[in-house]
Protein backbone atom coordinates (compact mmCIF):
# COMPACT_ATOMS: atom_id res chain seq x y z
CA UNK A 1 0.00 0.00 0.00
CA UNK A 2 1.22 3.70 -0.70
CA UNK A 3 0.15 6.69 1.31
CA UNK A 4 -1.94 9.12 -1.30
CA UNK A 5 -3.29 10.96 1.98
CA UNK A 6 -3.85 14.82 0.51
CA UNK A 7 -3.60 13.83 -3.36
CA UNK A 8 -6.98 15.35 -5.01
CA UNK A 9 -7.48 14.17 -9.14
CA UNK A 10 -9.97 17.56 -9.20
CA UNK A 11 -6.45 19.48 -8.62
CA UNK A 12 -4.60 17.37 -11.61
CA UNK A 13 -5.47 17.27 -15.25
CA UNK A 14 -5.48 13.14 -16.22
CA UNK A 15 -2.95 11.59 -18.41
CA UNK A 16 -4.14 11.35 -22.33
CA UNK A 17 -2.82 8.87 -24.44
CA UNK A 18 1.11 8.56 -24.78
CA UNK A 19 1.30 7.99 -28.26
CA UNK A 20 4.91 8.06 -30.22
CA UNK A 21 6.69 11.63 -30.81
CA UNK A 22 6.01 12.51 -34.92
CA UNK A 23 9.44 11.20 -36.66
CA UNK A 24 12.47 14.30 -36.80
CA UNK A 25 14.78 15.58 -34.76
CA UNK A 26 14.44 16.95 -31.08
CA UNK A 27 16.53 19.05 -28.77
CA UNK A 28 16.24 16.74 -25.74
CA UNK A 29 18.25 16.17 -22.21
CA UNK A 30 19.36 12.38 -21.00
CA UNK A 31 17.02 12.74 -17.99
CA UNK A 32 17.21 9.24 -16.38
CA UNK A 33 19.87 6.19 -17.04
CA UNK A 34 20.02 2.75 -15.72
CA UNK A 35 22.06 -0.34 -16.60
CA UNK A 36 19.44 -3.52 -16.88
CA UNK A 37 20.36 -7.43 -17.64
CA UNK A 38 18.79 -8.36 -20.88
CA UNK A 39 16.08 -10.52 -20.89
CA UNK A 40 18.02 -13.80 -21.31
CA UNK A 41 20.59 -12.60 -18.35
CA UNK A 42 23.25 -13.05 -20.85
CA UNK A 43 23.89 -9.16 -20.84
CA UNK A 44 23.35 -5.85 -19.83
CA UNK A 45 22.08 -2.82 -21.67
CA UNK A 46 21.91 1.15 -20.54
CA UNK A 47 18.75 2.32 -20.80
CA UNK A 48 18.51 5.98 -21.52
CA UNK A 49 15.24 8.24 -21.04
CA UNK A 50 15.00 11.43 -23.15
CA UNK A 51 13.08 14.85 -22.26
CA UNK A 52 12.46 16.75 -25.03
CA UNK A 53 13.49 20.46 -24.20
CA UNK A 54 11.14 22.54 -26.64
CA UNK A 55 8.53 22.64 -29.31
CA UNK A 56 5.67 21.56 -29.58
CA UNK A 57 6.71 18.07 -27.54
CA UNK A 58 8.53 20.12 -24.74
CA UNK A 59 8.35 17.81 -21.79
CA UNK A 60 7.20 14.47 -23.28
CA UNK A 61 9.79 11.81 -23.22
CA UNK A 62 11.34 8.93 -25.21
CA UNK A 63 13.87 6.15 -24.75
CA UNK A 64 16.38 3.88 -26.25
CA UNK A 65 18.15 1.04 -25.10
CA UNK A 66 22.12 0.61 -25.72
CA UNK A 67 23.35 -2.89 -25.49
CA UNK A 68 26.77 -2.44 -24.20
CA UNK A 69 27.51 -5.52 -22.43
CA UNK A 70 25.77 -8.29 -25.12
CA UNK A 71 27.40 -11.59 -26.01
CA UNK A 72 26.77 -10.55 -30.37
CA UNK A 73 29.67 -8.49 -31.00
CA UNK A 74 27.49 -6.72 -33.82
CA UNK A 75 25.35 -5.85 -31.21
CA UNK A 76 27.66 -4.10 -28.83
CA UNK A 77 30.03 -2.70 -31.59
CA UNK A 78 26.34 -0.57 -32.68
CA UNK A 79 25.02 0.22 -29.00
CA UNK A 80 29.18 1.28 -27.77
CA UNK A 81 29.06 3.36 -31.63
CA UNK A 82 25.67 4.72 -30.20
CA UNK A 83 27.60 5.65 -26.75
CA UNK A 84 30.12 7.30 -28.31
CA UNK A 85 28.57 9.52 -30.25
CA UNK A 86 25.78 10.86 -27.16
CA UNK A 87 29.53 11.00 -25.67
CA UNK A 88 30.61 13.21 -28.07
CA UNK A 89 27.24 15.49 -28.61
CA UNK A 90 27.51 16.17 -24.86
CA UNK A 91 30.82 16.60 -24.96
CA UNK A 92 31.49 13.93 -21.89
CA UNK A 93 34.60 11.67 -23.24
CA UNK A 94 35.20 9.50 -20.42
CA UNK A 95 32.29 9.53 -18.23
CA UNK A 96 32.67 6.92 -15.34
CA UNK A 97 28.67 6.98 -14.44
CA UNK A 98 25.82 7.77 -17.14
CA UNK A 99 24.55 10.48 -14.36
CA UNK A 100 27.36 12.45 -15.99
CA UNK A 101 25.34 12.91 -19.65
CA UNK A 102 22.02 13.78 -17.78
CA UNK A 103 21.03 17.01 -18.39
CA UNK A 104 23.15 18.46 -21.43
CA UNK A 105 20.86 19.14 -24.23
CA UNK A 106 21.64 17.18 -27.30
CA UNK A 107 19.68 16.36 -31.14
CA UNK A 108 18.30 13.22 -31.19
CA UNK A 109 16.43 12.22 -34.71
CA UNK A 110 13.83 10.00 -34.20
CA UNK A 111 11.75 7.62 -36.41
CA UNK A 112 8.31 5.66 -36.22
CA UNK A 113 8.26 2.28 -36.48
CA UNK A 114 5.03 0.01 -36.23
CA UNK A 115 5.80 -2.96 -33.67
CA UNK A 116 5.17 -6.65 -35.09
CA UNK A 117 3.43 -7.62 -32.32
CA UNK A 118 1.31 -5.39 -31.39
CA UNK A 119 0.67 -3.04 -34.49
CA UNK A 120 1.11 -0.09 -31.73
CA UNK A 121 3.29 2.86 -33.70
CA UNK A 122 6.70 3.23 -31.54
CA UNK A 123 9.75 5.71 -31.43
CA UNK A 124 12.40 4.58 -32.27
CA UNK A 125 15.73 6.88 -31.64
CA UNK A 126 18.35 6.53 -34.98
CA UNK A 127 20.93 9.35 -34.34
CA UNK A 128 22.59 11.71 -31.76
CA UNK A 129 23.89 15.23 -32.24
CA UNK A 130 25.82 17.90 -30.36
CA UNK A 131 23.66 20.79 -30.01
CA UNK A 132 25.19 23.51 -32.17
CA UNK A 133 26.09 27.08 -30.81
CA UNK A 134 25.72 30.14 -32.77
CA UNK A 135 29.07 29.99 -33.94
CA UNK A 136 28.00 26.54 -34.86
CA UNK A 137 30.58 24.40 -32.73
CA UNK A 138 29.33 21.96 -30.49
CA UNK A 139 28.03 23.04 -27.31
CA UNK A 140 30.68 22.41 -24.24
CA UNK A 141 29.20 20.51 -21.62
CA UNK A 142 28.41 22.64 -18.20
CA UNK A 143 31.34 21.89 -15.42
CA UNK A 144 29.96 22.23 -12.17
CA UNK A 145 26.28 23.24 -12.58
CA UNK A 146 24.53 20.69 -12.11
CA UNK A 147 20.78 22.30 -13.15
CA UNK A 148 18.97 21.51 -15.97
CA UNK A 149 18.65 23.45 -19.25
CA UNK A 150 15.84 24.15 -19.66
CA UNK A 151 15.38 25.52 -15.74
CA UNK A 152 18.61 28.01 -16.51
Amino acid sequence: MANLNGFNANEVEPTTSFEALPAGKYLVAITASEMKATKKGDGSYLQLEFTVLEGDSKGRKTWDRLCINHPNDLTQKIARGNLSAICRAVGVMQPKDSVELHNIPLVISVKCKKREDTGEITNEVKGYEAKATAAGRPQQAPTNDTTPPWKR
